[in-house]
């Protein structure tokens, strides 16, 4: 070294004074040559340019100014895609997660500390962003997605989703597609919002881009997302085979009837004294039907519904996905059209294809549902059918129906007076509810903040 400190010494001293750093850096605002990498793509033309782009110094300032963006999640994707949007030039960046930060997620979701455990995700991540990146505006929000009316997401240009929840998924897709206008049957095209989604597990990774009302939404395509494995209660409790069987048939069966922490006391995935106890009946379980493998990580793993994340894949996707938002933004090069699709489990493998819309999209056609039974089915058909079609997947779909001229609810689920009320409704048959061929059944679910209208047809 030219001043002669020896390494060690000299990487002490700068890790002693990291705010210092900072403070350096963001006491400057848009100096000289800031924005050059970004210039170098709007302010010139190129081989791999929009065929309708004009390179103009107008496109910055829209980016640095009044470009809107909204990233939902601020776990694996959210931070690495904060940190890129923010280093792209976008300043007005809004962020929401109703996580709070866990010591499990320190070792990829790289805006937290261990002083932040507990704190919430977005609140953090939005301060850590704020603090490195001088000018960028980033507003947390510690709330469900759930919590906000159509006011709110209106004012967004563009939004990104980091999420792990495919309801969640689904009930944004659906919140833009109710933003939507149409005249006399035309979409209006300043009504849509695009919406760019990312998702990992492990290392495989997928990105799309979905323009609301002209492209595959994401109830379009809900057959790439399988359903959540839950395995058959017989394997569980008698022929288990995996090590997986043996920690549900203690999660399931063991806990509610042992109560190892009192009555009113629900096992808790994120309690380390709840896991190891699982994770010894567990063993107990496993030896006599001597089946190896159980660990006290795939025991948390089981109990929390875990999807293993690794901090490269997160890099990738939220890498494409800010890649895809500055497409858009800016109009500058053509965007992904519209899925594509990521794998370095045994070398690297990416592959990029158009998913095409439904005609009959539950949340994008427009268009009323078939339901096709005999008058003779039960309530309980119809609502096993919402739930395991698997272009519908619903999770806790509540039935309603105009009969006489009023609106009768014909089960509800999720009240629980509700529900007592109207469960004998599933042993009744169609005819015997009142309904007839051609009749119009309301379905409110969890996974979409519109009613789904379906249209019962009779067969013989």
């Amino acid at each position: 070294m030219a001043d002669g400190e020896e390494p060690a010494k000299k990487r002490q001293r700068i890790e002693e004074q990291p705010e210092k750093m900072a403070v350096d850096v963001s006491s400057s605002s848009d100096w000289d040559g800031r924005w050059s990498h970004v210039q170098k793509f709007l302010e010139r033309s190129g081989p791999f340019t929009h065929p309708d782009f004009e390179p103009s110094e107008e496109t910055l300032q829209f980016l640095l100014e009044t470009c809107k963006i909204l990233v939902i999640g601020a776990g694996g994707l959210g931070c690495e895609l904060l940190k890129n949007l923010a280093l792209s030039g976008f300043r007005d960046i809004h962020v929401v997660d109703m996580d709070t930060i866990d010591v499990s997620n320190l070792n990829r979701q790289f805006l937290f500390r261990p002083k932040d455990v507990g704190r919430p995700k977005a609140e953090v991540a939005a301060d850590f962003i704020n603090s490195r990146v001088p000018g960028c505006h980033a507003v947390p929000h510690f709330k469900k997605i759930q919590d906000f009316d159509e006011s709110f997401y209106r004012q967004f240009h563009i939004i990104v989703c980091g999420l792990d929840s495919i309801i969640a998924r689904r009930w944004m897709n659906g919140m833009l597609l109710s933003l939507l206008i149409y005249e006399d049957g035309v979409l209006d095209p300043s009504s849509i919002i695009p919406l760019i989604d990312g998702g990992t597990e492990g290392f495989k990774g997928n990105l799309r881009v979905i323009l609301p009302g002209m492209t595959a939404c994401i109830d379009c395509t809900l057959e790439l997302y399988p359903p959540q494995i839950n395995f058959p209660m017989c394997t569980i409790a008698s022929m288990p085979r995996l090590p997986e069987h043996c920690i549900e048939y203690v999660r399931i069966l063991q806990w509610p009837k042992e109560k190892p922490f009192g009555d009113d006391v629900a096992l808790d995935g994120d309690n380390p004294e709840h896991i190891q106890w699982v994770f010894q009946k567990s063993l107990e379980r496993a030896a006599e039907f001597n089946i190896t493998g159980i660990t006290y990580r795939l025991t948390q793993g089981v109990v929390k519904r875990i999807i293993p994340a690794v901090a490269s894949t997160n890099a990738v996707i939220a890498a494409a996905c800010a890649t895809e938002v500055f497409k858009i933004a800016t109009s500058a090069y053509i965007p992904l059209n519209n899925y594509l699709v990521f794998n370095d489990v045994d070398g690297l493998y990416t592959y990029t294809f158009e998913a095409e819309r439904k005609e009959n999209c539950s949340a994008c056609s427009q268009v009323p549902q078939k339901l096709q039974f005999p008058p003779s089915a039960k309530l309980q058909e119809v609502l096993e059918y919402l739930t395991e079609n698997a272009s519908l997947q619903m999770k806790s779909p509540a039935i309603t129906a105009t009969l006489e001229g009023k609106n009768k609810t014909l089960y509800l689920q999720t009240v629980a007076s509700i529900e007592e009320r109207t469960r004998p409704n599933l042993c009744k048959t169609l005819k015997e509810l009142g309904l007839a061929d051609g009749q119009e059944l309301a379905v409110a679910d969890v996974t979409t903040p519109q009613t789904v209208l379906f249209k019962l047809n009779f067969t013989s």
